[in-house]
């Protein structure tokens, strides 16, 4: 039998309580977010970019009939690969996750920026595909069907080929493809970042590759320039022309997408003249309110044969320092003479824009704009949007009538490959935001610590939290900046509190570069921790890697047993 999230959720509820038994826990109480970047609101027939906020990177579009289907990568996170729904494609709504069972991938004990990388999603008679990289995982691309885009999703089918970035395209004959990036032919590089974008044909019946591999793409649009990473293909037709688009330049400011054409879906594929057809690279780094690193987009046609694209890019607040990741935007495509254009060069994306000419809709919380939310985890399972650090690989936690409990776990944040971090993450949506949690601490024992993170990866973090011992309870502000560090950084800030303190309050407050921290020990009666603390250490530029910030509680056992 195979158990999803949920499933799996409600089987570890027995093995939760021999687990209790040997270490303590702590009763998540509720989680509140309020997030808002400013801004005016945009009128009713405009929608605001980015239209999924936050880490959600690499975004593969499907239309079917009137429904869209969107997906992201997710990196290091379980549940993995989050699956969108709309019918405009500006609401969006998360309605499930494709790889939600432990048992579909392992990610295995390395960097939380490894794991899944960009998915794309496509459908053909009746069944939704989603091919996928695991990077750092033993067995690289894989293939996985749905008959409903929420799930329940397939075990993985392994492909064996070479590269990242999979793309699966239906031909009108019912032919179906593979185009991905690779290592040139015969793996010779002439330079460092040479890649090429390769196809072969794809059985459904025997699900496997058949035919020649064959290369589309030989370093990007312009060979002679040694473009630098070409990647994210995708193939589709409109009328007598196949078209190919990958971005190129890296995932980083010199981001770009570059579209290419031929009368065969083999090729030869022509580059257009006016690549690339969406950038920011060409712009004037010192503009204000900039939205940089746009690429990697993927097109869609609507019935009324307009075409859009869904593409990622990033909202620096200083430099090139962003703390959210790399976010899902949306754009109009234009046909020049068969070619399409999303940007004319050195136009900035814009932030408000016109919508398709589509029914508006009403989402029970926008993925973007401004929002405010409280989560219990009264339900039978995590939310949809709430992740752990890899998939369980033990029952550490579980939800219901008294919220979230968490179990202590002897592995810190810091560290993935002996165990797993008791970490459950939501990711972080706004430059600016407050986060609050409630903690009841009652079953935590001495030697045990829990509280709330602010989280980029296992060498960049905050943590505050109370830390129990057998001389009295502390309240500690921890901030991880350097993989040299010890398990949850240094001490920014250290408080006695009573003795056996049964609950406490903590709040972040996120300001884009800054962050304050405030806890309270009865209800409404905040007090500040530490103020005008630095958040770009949080920020890729700092900490590296591809992901954004998430926050959550945690339970750490400080001490072995």
């Amino acid at each position: 039998m195979k158990l999803g999230w949920a499933g799996w959720a409600v089987a570890a509820v027995a093995a939760l309580g021999a687990l209790t038994a040997q270490a303590g826990e702590v009763r998540v109480e509720q989680v509140r977010y309020q997030g808002n970047d400013g801004g005016p609101a945009p009128r009713a027939d405009k929608y605001r970019n980015p239209v999924i906020a936050g880490f959600h990177p690499d975004p593969s579009v499907l239309r079917v009939g009137d429904d869209f289907y969107l997906v992201n990568s997710s990196f290091g996170y379980f549940p993995g690969l989050p699956v969108f729904h709309s019918r405009n494609l500006v609401d969006w709504t998360q309605i499930g996750n494709a790889i939600d069972r432990p048992g579909q991938v392992d990610f295995g004990p390395h960097e939380l920026t490894r794991g899944l990388f960009a998915a794309s999603i496509s459908w053909h008679d009746g069944i939704f595909y989603i091919v996928n990289t695991c990077f750092y995982c033993d067995r690289g691309n894989f293939l996985i069907t749905a008959k409903d885009p929420a799930g329940p999703w397939s075990d993985p089918v392994w492909l064996g080929f070479e590269g990242i970035d999979p793309s699966l395209f239906f031909d009108e004959d019912g032919r179906a493809w593979l185009v991905n990036n690779g290592l040139p032919e015969g793996g010779k590089l002439r330079y460092d970042g040479h890649r090429a974008i390769w196809l072969q044909e794809f059985d459904l019946a025997s699900m496997k590759r058949v035919g020649p591999r064959r290369v589309l793409v030989d370093a990007g649009a312009e060979p002679a320039n040694n473009p630098e990473h070409v990647e994210g293909p995708h193939l589709f037709r409109r009328g007598d022309w196949y078209y190919l688009t990958a971005a190129e330049g890296g995932t980083g400011e010199q981001h770009a997408q570059m579209v290419y054409r031929s009368r065969e879906v083999t090729g030869p594929y022509q580059p257009w003249s006016g690549n690339p057809t969406l950038t920011q690279r060409d712009l004037d780094p010192s503009r204000t309110e900039p939205i940089t690193s746009a690429g990697h987009a993927q097109f869609v046609a609507l019935k009324d044969g307009s075409w859009w694209a869904v593409f990622l890019a990033t909202r620096p607040y200083r430099g090139n320092h962003y703390n959210l990741g790399r976010e899902t935007f949306l754009l109009p495509v234009r046909w020049q003479d068969d070619w399409p254009q999303v940007l004319p060069h050195g136009e900035r994306v814009p932030a408000v824009a016109q919508r398709p000419a589509l029914p508006r809709a009403r989402v029970a919380l926008p993925a973007s704009g401004p929002m405010r939310w409280r989560e219990d985890f009264h339900g039978k399972t995590l939310p949809l949007s709430w992740l752990t650090i890899n998939a369980p690989r033990q029952p550490w936690f579980n939800t219901g009538r008294d919220g979230l409990r968490i179990t202590a776990s002897a592995t810190p944040l810091s560290d993935y490959a002996s165990g797993q971090p008791a970490y459950v993450a939501h990711r972080l949506q706004h430059h600016h935001a407050d986060i609050e949690t409630t903690l009841d601490l009652r079953k935590l024992d001495d030697g045990e610590q829990a509280g709330l993170a602010l989280f980029q990866n296992e060498s960049h973090f905050y943590a505050v939290g109370v830390a129990r011992t057998a001389s009295g309870d502390r309240l500690l502000l921890q901030r991880r900046s350097d993989a040299r560090q010890p398990a949850l950084g240094e001490a920014l800030a250290e408080i006695p509190l009573p003795a056996r303190t049964a609950t406490v309050s903590l709040r972040l407050r996120v300001a884009a570069d800054r962050l304050a921290v405030d806890y309270a020990l009865a209800p409404g009666a905040w007090k500040p921790l530490s103020v005008d603390l630095d958040a770009s250490v949080l920020s890729t530029q700092s900490a590296g890697g591809f992901i954004g910030v998430t926050f959550g509680p945690y339970a750490w056992r400080m001490t072995s047993r």
